[in-house]
């Protein structure tokens, strides 16, 4: 299955790839000092993130966790979190949402990687109203203080 497309979500890189199983699987690349989204949890979603290179600072249920490269972290079912690369350096990684259905989020507010100006775009005040709106058709659910 080659099938892949990538995007700019809220100033992350994401490629999701099809996958025949019940999970989406996405590769992202998260530039130096950019946070991630507001904190959420899934009613239903499990997602499991391994960072390949750099790190990737978690706060979950109140708790920050520093994930470095080799290293994974499990989010269970109706876990606040949010993750932020508070680092000098750019983080890659691999997150795996099951059962399938997450992707349609990326899909629904990336920004096509191949438009100009895609990552500056992905996080204007309409697409971050639009994440907002849309978030919990696709079981997210955020938090706001």
């Amino acid at each position: 299955m080659n099938n892949q497309t990538t995007k700019w979500v809220l100033v992350h890189k994401i490629t999701t790839h099809e996958t025949s199983g019940d999970f989406d699987l996405m590769l992202a690349e998260t530039p130096a000092h950019i946070q991630g989204p507001p904190p959420h949890f899934h009613n239903n979603f499990k997602e499991s993130f391994l960072i390949i290179d750099g790190e990737m600072e978690f706060l979950v249920n109140g708790e920050v966790k520093i994930v470095k490269a080799g290293e994974s972290l499990d989010i269970p079912p109706k876990t606040l979190h949010t993750f932020s690369n508070n680092s000098n350096l750019p983080c890659k990684w691999i997150n795996i949402q099951s059962p399938k259905g997450f992707k349609g989020f990326f899909d629904a507010v990336g920004i096509p990687a191949e438009i100009e100006n895609a990552r500056e775009k992905s996080h204007t005040p309409e697409i971050v109203q639009k994440v907002i709106e849309t978030a919990e058709a696709f079981d997210m659910n955020i938090k706001v203080q």
